[in-house]
């Protein structure tokens, strides 16, 4: 049986082991998980997503289509945006103030 041990026991998966198995405060290119978010908030009505901050973002293409929780989105304005953080050096690229169209839902 697929996914189970020889005793019975389910098998422990990791993330990328695990098809659609996604960090809920990450996005992604492709399978590629790409930059962290905070304080997102959908706006369906706008179809909008609003994030506080991008952080650890240096992989993140920003021009390219995206993928966050169900939602397929293109970021279009970026309030601020630094390299440096010095209460965080950790956090790589951080991006603040950013709005995303939502242009629909991801495959699944």
């Amino acid at each position: 049986m697929s996914g189970q041990t020889n005793e019975g026991r389910p098998q422990a998966q990791s993330a990328t082991q695990t098809s659609g198995a996604r960090a809920q405060d990450a996005i992604y290119q492709g399978d590629r998980m790409v930059a962290r978010v905070t304080e997102a908030e959908v706006d369906l009505d706008a179809r909008e997503l609003r994030l506080g901050e991008v952080y650890e973002s240096d992989l993140l293409m920003i021009p390219e289509e995206c993928e966050y929780q169900k939602y397929r989105i293109l970021i279009q304005r970026i309030g601020y945006a630094t390299k440096i953080d010095k209460v965080s050096p950790h956090k790589g690229r951080i991006l603040r103030g950013v709005v995303a169209d939502i242009l629909g839902y991801r495959e699944q």
